[in-house]
């Protein structure tokens, strides 16, 4: 079995999405004094990779404890988007079919070349990092759905567009670059998406975060800042697992992403107890 990391490092540095406070973390004990060593952390939970649960975007969603493991870990496929979509481009479906194959139920993992922009890479900027990146549309999110995709993450700040979230709010500088690149205004751009609410019935129409209002309640929920060897494994199909802590009440987690090459049905449920076997989950391809 060959595993690929696809998280990145966390620590003091490691930048908050915009508006999210950065993470702390400091000493409470050392050796010389207590004799042993203890640390103490404060993050946002979504601060360097981590998988966004549904409650993070819908009423009544579960939270990350609720997660089971035959959601976290399955068969996927990674795709390299990065040659066509550039910055503040909309992500299609037709972006990833004409790459990989992708299979109901699969975990699907973007790259969009964004990486490149992160935190400690050698173009690191993380003003386009976070706010220029290309993201799902509305379109994107149903096709999701429609494929019953476990979950997916892309290298970039959001699962949505940028200017398809509250950073068009935040950032009106920036909101009125956006609109002179594509020459329009952004209500024009993205339009409007409508959809029944899941639990009491309301129909819902929206013009922001289709990618976490429309996708989570069908239960389609997403991971931000992938990283790691992402590059090295592009347009393969691979099993693929996020590991959160298993947080009850808790929206949201940092958490470890991995792909696993070269390994049959066997090895996989050795380590998931038969869960994945249940599934009916398939050898690597």
């Amino acid at each position: 079995m060959r595993v690929v990391d696809l998280t990145h490092p966390w620590g003091i540095h490691t930048p908050g999405w915009v508006g999210y406070p950065g993470g702390k973390m400091y000493y409470t004990q050392n050796l010389q004094t207590n004799q042993i060593v203890s640390q103490r952390i404060e993050s946002s939970l979504h601060s360097g990779t981590h998988l966004d649960g549904p409650m993070h975007g819908t009423d009544g969603g579960l939270d990350m404890a609720s997660l089971p493991l035959t959601k976290l870990i399955h068969p996927g496929a990674i795709v390299d988007v990065s040659d066509q979509v550039k910055d503040w481009d909309l992500i299609e479906p037709e972006h990833i079919t004409s790459k990989v194959e992708v299979r109901k139920g699969d975990i699907l993992i973007i790259h969009t070349g964004f990486i490149d922009y992160y935190q400690g890479m050698p173009k690191q900027d993380l003003v386009r990092y976070f706010t220029m990146h290309p993201g799902g549309s509305a379109r994107l999110a149903r096709w999701m759905a429609d494929m019953e995709i476990a979950w997916w993450g892309i290298d970039a700040g959001s699962g949505d567009h940028p200017m398809n979230t509250t950073i068009r709010t935040m950032r009106p500088d920036l909101l009125a670059q956006f609109e002179k690149h594509i020459g329009t205004s952004y209500r024009d751009f993205f339009g409007e998406y409508t959809y029944t609410h899941h639990m009491s019935g309301r129909e819902i129409t929206s013009d922001i975060f289709p990618m976490h209002h429309l996708a989570f309640q069908d239960g389609c929920i997403h991971a931000e800042n992938v990283g790691g060897d992402l590059k090295a494994v592009l347009n393969q199909r691979a099993i693929i697992g996020a590991f959160p802590w298993k947080i009850e009440g808790g929206e949201a987690c940092p958490c470890r992403i991995m792909a696993f090459f070269d390994c049959g049905p066997d090895e996989v449920v050795e380590g998931l107890g038969g869960a994945l076997a249940r599934a009916g989950a398939q050898p690597c391809s």
